[in-house]
């Protein structure tokens, strides 16, 4: 049995503040996975975004029986955004976790999925053996931030986008911690 996430920590790099995702994330949240380019390349975001979805994405991730711990990349001490993406932590038995996370697209090539992947393995919040995340294959860029990190490729395999409404071909990555 996979425990409850019971504590979820406040992360900090150069230009992010990883912190909880708060109500008042609405707005952004539902302003950038609105948009197919943030959408497409994800599992489970679907678009078009229906009403409530994201407040119901909030409330998931602020409920105390959750699995995952779901951050927001905070930009604003930096003179970004408040909400610049989302990077979420998924608790697997065995001490896995599976790693995603979404970027909007006006700060893609800035090098910030990059410090807030860094962000989580450093600090390991879950105390994870092992983290795992898998990527479509026509999105290079999020698989070079993996290898970038750490993360070496284990296989390829298919899974169902929700956006897409298709089966999707994918890169599955695996990154020891211990």
């Amino acid at each position: 049995m996979i425990e409850p996430i019971r504590a979820q920590p406040t992360l900090e790099t150069s230009r992010l503040v990883l912190r909880p995702i708060r109500k008042s994330d609405a707005g952004l949240i539902g302003l950038y996975a609105g948009d197919i380019r943030v959408s497409g390349p994800t599992r489970s975001i679907p678009h078009p975004l229906p009403p409530g979805a994201p407040e119901a994405f909030i409330e998931q991730a602020q409920n105390p029986a959750r699995v995952e711990d779901v951050w927001i990349l905070d930009g604003s001490g930096a003179d970004l955004a408040e909400v610049v993406g989302v990077i979420g932590l998924k608790r697997l038995d065995r001490r896995q976790g599976e790693l995603g996370y979404w970027l909007a697209p006006a700060y893609w090539s800035m090098g910030l999925a990059r410090e807030a992947v860094q962000a989580l393995i450093t600090v390991n919040p879950q105390a994870s053996k092992t983290m795992f995340a898998e990527v479509f294959q026509d999105n290079a860029r999020s698989a070079r931030v993996l290898s970038d990190m750490g993360f070496t490729y284990l296989g390829d395999a298919e899974t169902y986008c929700v956006a897409r409404k298709t089966m999707v071909a994918t890169w599955t990555y695996l990154r020891n911690m211990e």
